[in-house]
């Protein structure tokens, strides 16, 4: 089980965040929920802002990614249940604020990719998106959406 997992790694998974302009964290639709895009939130605050490779490193921005996942996760186990009725990773799109010569968005959302294998083992195998873009909002130095499918 998931939840055994979590545990096992010393792993909580935070709060739903709030959604900061009108849309909903997570949707279901049949056997698939998915997130909107979930900033590294921790308790109502960004632990960092700025782009990656001037005002935040790549490993920064990797540790990033691996909040924003939790928070995304606990996004999706909200509408599907709980963590344990998510059966497969299937999608992520991560989008790095990036300095303008910076070409290292697959490393930094390897932050979250590698989690969702820690978690997940085989089923947490998923394509993915590493996205640069020049800003996100609250200047937050990534953004990850999420695509799972969950038990019936």
């Amino acid at each position: 089980m998931i939840s055994e997992k979590l545990s096992e790694l010393g792993i909580e998974l935070p709060q739903v965040v709030a959604p900061l302009a009108a849309y909903t964290p997570a949707q279901k639709i049949g056997n698939t929920v998915r997130t909107s895009g979930q900033l590294p939130m921790v308790e109502g605050k960004l632990p960092l802002t700025g782009k990656v490779g001037a005002e935040v490193t790549p490993q920064q921005a990797k540790d990033l990614a691996r909040i924003a996942i939790l928070n995304a996760l606990a996004a999706a186990s909200s509408v599907a249940g709980g963590i344990d009725h998510i059966e497969k990773i299937v999608h992520v799109t991560g989008f790095v604020a990036s300095a303008p010569d910076f070409t290292g968005q697959p490393g930094v959302v390897n932050g979250a990719s590698e989690l969702l294998g820690d978690l997940f083992g085989n089923d947490g195998v998923h394509t993915r998106s590493a996205i640069g873009v020049s800003v996100l909002p609250l200047d937050a130095p990534v953004e990850i959406e999420l695509t799972v499918l969950v038990k019936d």
